[in-house]
């Protein structure tokens, strides 16, 4: 039976969604499969900026460091180094300009650059090493790649084929983007008309195959995902004000951003969405308790984003009594599990808020599915029901039929806001999309009499560690690289910070010597750091076989999770 929360947040959502709502919908065909598209939604990503920008005007919209910016200040700067791009480097549309850095007004002004310049922004994984990152630009073909000086160091040497354009942080974003403008073009140059079947944006993903895909969108999916989360918001919103719980009639709401602006979940329903919001970002260059809490005391946080462990160390964080954190009354958490045991210790520590979870993919611009509030408590270990309007979640057999209610099969996001395809990678996206437009997620799950999503297992060989896929296949490779290893495993254990981990049990080739710290060093030379198992086993027989002659990672799994238990009690 669906909760009162349920019933009430449907009717809100068929307001919005009603004729001449805020959020209705009209059909759009693609590739033969029909969708609910938005109606009011802005055409383009430049489009976007341009009116919301506008709309929020002098309102704080970036805080980074001692930096304090309005949405008016961060578009007009964005705006000159467009032209500086247009006129200075001859970006095309649909060139896929790279920006590979940490979080800063800098990132962001860049980012919304190339965006109107035409290009089709290609954010670069900002942990990869040096070669995952030349792999990156090598794979789209970039021309131009916008780096800081920390990730422009890694790419010394190496072949990649793209200029560097230097972005600089800590300083007025014209500053740090000098280089872009050092050419010539400005606030006047022309930029180009775009519509929504224009390329946006590159984000790459890591499956089961081994190096990373770029997933690449048009401007139509790229908005309908923000808009679409946009509707979520402003249906919250409807359920505080109807409780008497909303903000003061003109009160900002304020993120505390823990998460990467590179991810989706902090490109899309952080970034991007608040500038319908006029949402204020707090960015943090890296994750600290206190200071998190320093902050959402000082700036008022409303919103705090991040894996799952963040907001649960804030909640029994010794000092959390010390600070006032009374204006945040949204948890949220993505990119990993959130531990059920976790979920109602955070409500009880901050009694102001609610803990949240979400569940989307790169491949689906974020959007799927949403648990929140008191829903949320009652089903801790559920990631909520399909997020209207857009959202057309099935579970599918291998043939791709839908299996009944209750029943586990793979689940699959239909939406306007899918990406279009793996770049350079027919094969890939033939296997990802179906031909009635579902996405295959990977993920094994079933949907209870609600519709609520429940995930159970993956069906693909990969471990998502903080949010960060990684691909087992590709950090295998890189051990198998290494002269004295005969075999190599690598599969995911439980993690409270970040869901799970990578490990690794090998067996040596007789004669040579392979010791744990020896494999460490070999591996920092080819993979990044968040993909090097955190503990290796070495064996002294060979691995154990399917009948497929496959590693049979399933029992391996099993036998070194009770070792790992252990270990960590």
């Amino acid at each position: 039976m669906l909760s009162q929360l349920d019933r009430d947040l449907s009717r809100i959502m068929d307001a919005l969604t009603a004729q001449g709502g805020m959020f209705a919908t009209v059909p759009f065909q693609r590739a033969g499969w029909t969708v609910p598209m938005i109606a009011a939604a802005p055409p383009s990503l430049a489009a976007y900026f341009a009116l919301f920008c506008a709309q929020q005007g002098d309102r704080e919209f970036i805080i980074d460091g001692g930096q304090r910016l309005t949405f008016a200040q961060i578009y007009a700067a964005a705006r000159v180094v467009a032209g500086g791009l247009v006129e200075g480097h001859g970006v095309q549309k649909g060139e896929r300009i790279g920006i590979v850095a940490r979080n800063s007004a800098s990132w962001v002004v860049a980012y919304m650059a190339v965006v109107m310049a035409g290009g089709c922004v290609t954010l670069l994984n900002g942990w990869w090493s040096g070669e995952e990152l030349a792999h990156g630009i090598r794979l789209v073909g970039c021309r131009l790649v916008i780096a800081d000086a920390g990730r422009a160091a890694r790419l010394e040497g190496l072949d990649h084929g793209a200029t560097l354009l230097p972005m600089e942080h800590d300083c007025p974003p014209l500053q740090g983007l000098a280089a872009l403008t050092a050419q010539g073009g400005g606030a006047e140059t022309p930029l180009p008309d775009l519509g929504g079947d224009d390329l946006a944006t590159v984000l790459f993903t890591s499956g089961s195959t081994g190096n990373a895909k770029g997933a690449y969108s048009d401007h139509r999916g790229v908005v309908q995902g923000t808009m679409n989360y946009l509707a979520q918001s402003v249906m919250a919103l409807g359920l505080m004000t109807e409780r008497g719980e909303a903000p003061p009639l003109g009160a900002q709401p304020v993120t505390l951003v823990n998460v990467p602006l590179f991810h989706v979940t902090g490109e899309v329903p952080v970034f991007l969405q608040s500038f319908a919001l006029g949402r204020k970002l707090v960015l943090m260059p890296k994750w600290d308790a206190t200071e998190a809490m320093r902050l959402i005391e000082r700036e008022k946080v409303t919103y705090f984003v991040g894996v799952p462990l963040m907001s649960f160390e804030i909640a029994t964080h010794p000092d959390r009594d010390k600070y006032d954190l009374s204006s945040c009354v949204t948890f949220a958490a993505g990119g990993a599990p959130r531990p059920v045991e976790h979920v109602e210790r955070i409500r009880k520590a901050l009694p102001q808020g609610f803990p949240i979870i979400g569940y989307g993919l790169t491949e689906t611009n974020g959007v799927g599915c949403g648990n929140l509030n008191e829903n949320y408590l009652a089903k801790p270990d559920s990631t909520g029901t399909a997020s209207r309007p857009l959202v057309d979640l099935a579970i599918l057999d291998d043939a791709g039929k839908q299996r009944p209610q209750g029943e586990i099969g793979e689940v699959s996001i239909r939406s306007v806001c899918n990406f279009l395809g793996y770049w350079d990678n027919p094969k890939a996206t033939a296997e990802a999309i179906m031909p009635d437009g579902y996405f295959r997620t990977g993920d094994l799950g079933y949907l209870d009499p609600e519709g609520y999503l429940f995930i159970v297992d993956r069906k693909k060989d990969i471990i998502i560690r903080g949010g960060e896929n990684i691909s087992c296949i590709e950090v295998e490779g890189a051990i198998y690289a290494h002269p004295c290893v005969a075999e190599a495993s690598v599969f995911g254990l439980p993690d409270e910070l970040y869901g799970e981990v990578p490990v690794a049990v090998y067996l040596a080739k007789d004669g040579c010597s392979a010791s744990e710290e020896e494999l460490r060093v070999f591996l920092a030379e080819h993979i990044a750091p968040f993909k090097i198992p955190v503990r290796f086993w070495q064996v002294h027989e060979p691995l154990p076989r399917l009948g497929t002659e496959k590693v049979d990672k399933r029992s391996l799994r099993e036998t070194y999770a009770k070792l790992w238990t252990v270990k960590a009690g």
